[in-house]
């Protein structure tokens, strides 16, 4: 089942059980969903979208003061991101998978690592890994 199915399903329990929060996120989220030209986004388009919706949510808290544990919404969004690779598991795959005197530089592996971790992992990290290697 793909994301965007998984929240049209949790949003129909979240009506029937009467959850307003969970149903007020869920609605923003389909909503974004919606925004684009395909009826059906992939996995990887979902939670695009849905990191977007956090960092927004998160650019809001910060100017406001509050913090994201206030937040039901980020916890309710999140649920739904697949879990990062650790640092850890980066590492060794980039130990074990890339050479780097195949490169000009060391961020031209960047694509290679992304598109094997795809939504598992954050750029940002990736980024950073490769700098301190």
């Amino acid at each position: 089942m793909s994301i965007q199915e998984q929240i049209k399903k949790d949003l129909t329990a979240a009506m029937k059980a009467k959850d307003e929060d969970r149903k007020s996120a869920l609605r923003i989220i389909l909503g974004e969903f919606s925004r684009g030209d395909a009826k059906a986004l992939s996995d990887d388009a979902a939670v695009k979208i849905l990191r977007k919706l956090i960092k927004s949510e998160q650019e809001t808290l910060a100017r406001s003061g509050k913090t994201e544990s206030d937040s039901a919404y980020i916890r309710i969004v999140s649920a739904y991101l697949p879990n990062l690779a650790d640092d850890d598991e980066i590492r060794q795959w980039i130990a074990a998978n890339i050479d780097f005197s195949t490169y000009k530089n060391k961020m031209q592996a960047m694509r290679d690592i992304m598109a094997h971790f795809g939504p598992r992992a954050d750029g940002a990290r990736v980024k950073a890994i490769l700098d301190a290697i």
